[in-house]
């Protein structure tokens, strides 16, 4: 049981987001990803990048595991806005962010590309499994900055790492044990950069996947966000 949302936000003209889930017998996989650069160049790669993914879960079988179809299946996004990027102008440094998860009951595998993020909630506490790859985070790793300087920094939204701004692509993947776990949350960074865990975590104890969604947008709004903001809510323990 899952539920999507995508959100335009209070600022922008478009929605660069793009988002889709698709199950294969017990295996479900969903996809977030925030496009950026060209004249509707991020719509473009976001778009790009998922229906690569989702179209290509179609041969899962044919992979040695999840990972391998995860890290298979971003690198061929990757070559296609790369190419897309440097033979068409108008698209001319398009790129996206990506996080993507396939879940077999108990087990999940996360990939994430740049910093759209993915969460996991228990019964007492929220995890963030992912680690963005943005110029804030690097500064919080070396001890320049502070958590609580790293929420306002201007420089928030430079991100480090993306598909389609390079040939080659570095990946990170997670796997993690489900059991236990009563939510997985996917999201942009229109919600992440505005709505701390905290918040997130009680919001989304307080009502339903839907009305939470809602309510996540709603508060990252609220709290300031100029970006769209896309997510999906996944109940675990079905």
């Amino acid at each position: 049981m899952y539920e999507i949302i995508s959100d335009i936000g209070n600022y922008r003209e478009l929605n660069e987001d793009y988002t889709s889930a698709k199950s294969i017998e017990n295996k479900n996989l969903y996809v977030v990803a925030d496009g950026m650069g060209g004249y509707n160049g991020g719509e473009i790669a976001s778009k790009l990048a998922v229906d690569t993914i989702v179209n290509n879960f179609n041969n899962l079988h044919s992979y040695i595991d999840e990972e391998d179809f995860l890290r298979s299946s971003i690198v061929t996004a990757n070559k296609l806005i790369y190419e897309n990027s440097k033979s068409i102008q108008e698209l001319k440094g398009m790129g996206t962010t990506i996080t993507a998860c396939i879940i077999d009951e108990n087990n999940m595998t996360v990939a994430n590309v740049g910093d759209s993020c993915c969460f996991v909630i228990k019964k007492d506490y929220i995890k963030k499994i992912t680690k963005d790859h943005s110029y804030v985070q690097e500064l919080l790793d070396n001890g320049t900055i502070t958590n609580s300087e790293a929420i306002s920094h201007p420089q928030k939204n430079i991100i480090t790492r993306a598909l389609g701004t390079d040939d080659f692509i570095e990946i990170d993947i997670f796997k993690i044990d489900l059991n236990n776990v009563l939510y997985i949350l996917l999201c942009t960074d229109g919600l992440s950069n505005k709505v701390s865990p905290y918040e997130i975590y009680d919001v989304i104890k307080e009502t339903n996947l839907q009305d939470s969604l809602k309510n996540l947008v709603m508060k990252s709004k609220e709290n300031g966000s100029r970006d769209n903001i896309t997510a999906i809510l996944i109940k675990g323990e079905c």
